[in-house]
């Protein structure tokens, strides 16, 4: 990871390296914490954050369920983040910003309302989540033998940092195997999402992507839904099973790392061509397009730094 130069924590920026917690906080032995992945592009105009306000949003809705109380609004954690990217002067095409909340020094025990929240955001200049030739070529996907929880026993529609012991565990099962992704399915054996990302697949021109029934419901898979839809496609939300995926003519993952990425293959099945399918292109094409600025008609949902 590039450091950068302040990290805001609890109303104050401070030096990079002085961000610190005590070993002893709450979240780092009980997992209770909550986090958000947001991205600025530089555009014409300058820096400018995608769906600020949704994802501050969010990061706020995930504390609320987890039962942790942030004590700063979305207005100014959204202030934050502007200022944030203002005071680091990056210089990179693209930044991802990391707002986050968790339980710090203070009790220690099972039970947390006592525990006070600590509150921070990051920021720094990152690549391509799966590298920039799998945004052009595809990635390799295997499906994890590990299922998501089911909705009786987490909360997966909160992005809580507990719930990714399950997504390092896949991931790590894929990357070890030899491929560069995992898919989680669901305890019912539908797919869920990857391990840090939503799926995608496209048969005979038509757009499916599973429900958010117990995954995180994403910000960047449902501006991937609109923009298909305003292109003229037909998307549906409905359970997918491991056997369509291997017969799909294309595949992809969305998220704010992710962005849009290819899938080439899953579990050693070539998808479609076995790279970058025309939709997925003409997609990844336009979300690019809109994230850099150079689409008017998704330009509200940019937040420009001046």
């Amino acid at each position: 990871m590039d450091a950068a130069k302040y990290i805001w924590m609890n109303g104050k920026f401070i030096a990079w390296d002085d961000a610190k917690t005590h070993v002893l906080s709450h979240t780092l032995h009980y997992g209770n914490g909550v986090i958000e992945g947001t991205k600025a592009y530089k555009t014409k105009k300058g820096y400018a954050i995608f769906r600020l306000n949704e994802h501050t949003k969010r990061l706020k809705e995930s504390a609320k369920m987890t039962l942790m109380d942030i004590p700063y609004s979305v207005e100014e954690m959204n202030q934050a983040q502007i200022d944030l990217i203002k005071k680091n002067e990056f210089e990179g095409d693209n930044v991802y910003i990391r707002p986050f909340a968790f339980l710090g020094y203070g009790v220690m025990g099972v039970y947390h309302k006592d525990a006070p929240v600590e509150t921070a955001i990051a920021a720094w200049e990152w690549g391509a989540y799966l590298g920039e030739e799998g945004l052009q070529k595809g990635i390799k996907l295997k499906i994890a033998s590990m299922t998501r929880p089911a909705n009786t026993s987490n909360m997966g529609k909160a992005k809580a940092v507990a719930n990714y012991l399950n997504s390092q565990m896949a991931k790590y099962e894929a990357i070890d195997c030899g491929y560069d992704e995992a898919l989680l399915l669901d305890d019912q054996g539908y797919v869920a999402e990857a391990s840090g990302a939503c799926f995608f697949m496209v048969k005979d021109g038509e757009i499916i992507s599973p429900p958010n029934d117990n995954s995180l419901a994403s910000i960047t898979q449902k501006t991937v839904i609109e923009v298909a839809q305003d292109m003229g496609y037909k998307v549906t939300r409905r359970r997918i099973s491991r056997e369509e995926i291997y017969v799909a003519d294309e595949a992809f993952l969305t998220g704010t790392a992710a962005e849009i990425t290819p899938v080439a293959s899953v579990d050693a099945r070539k998808v479609g061509i076995g790279s970058r399918g025309e939709i997925t292109e003409k997609i990844q094409s336009t979300y690019f397009d809109i994230v850099f600025g150079r689409n008017s008609k998704y330009e509200h949902y940019l937040t420009y730094i001046d």
